[in-house]
């Protein structure tokens, strides 16, 4: 008898799936199909991903691919998180944003010498309504910004210690 090895085709060894060419870039670079993938059957991981990519740019190319994705999905599970990230880091921006505005009107009022008062009277609002722009509540349109800065611009320029 003559012992020969098998020819037979036997099991195929394990392989991992091959990685997809995005899977190294950040998650801003990956197509909308990615992310899709990784909604509809991601880990963790890659969750926390995306959501660190929306906290950082909640109106960018990311927060807008999840948008598209998350319109046609049920909202539950990893999809009712997402949406719930994207709208708290827009929160978040949209009063970020309102402070800084108010800072700007802060410097623009001491930089006139003006009281609030005198200031809100020769920009054309009330003294509340100025007040919630200083307290960050709302924000002034960009007109009325320009008239401030011209208002601040015109006072700094006659004030004596300018």
């Amino acid at each position: 008898m003559t012992l020969t090895a098998d020819r037979r085709p036997g099991p195929v060894p394990h392989r991992p799936a091959p990685r997809p060419r995005y899977a190294d870039q950040p998650v801003e670079f990956w197509p909308t199909a990615a992310i899709r993938s990784a909604l509809e059957g991601g880990d963790i991981g890659t969750w926390k991903q995306i959501a660190v990519a929306l906290k950082r740019d909640p109106y960018g190319r990311t927060a807008r691919q999840v948008e598209e994705v998350l319109a046609g999905s049920r909202p539950y599970g990893i999809s009712k998180a997402m949406a719930e990230v994207l709208e708290r880091a827009r929160a978040h921006l949209e009063a970020d944003e309102r402070a800084e505005v108010a800072r700007h009107v802060r410097l623009l009022i001491d930089r006139s010498g003006l009281r609030e008062q005198e200031f809100a009277s020769r920009i054309g609002v009330t003294a509340e309504q100025l007040a919630t722009y200083l307290d960050a509540k709302v924000s002034p349109s960009a007109s009325l910004m320009i008239r401030m800065r011209r208002l601040s611009d015109r006072f700094a320029k006659a004030r004596p210690d300018s």
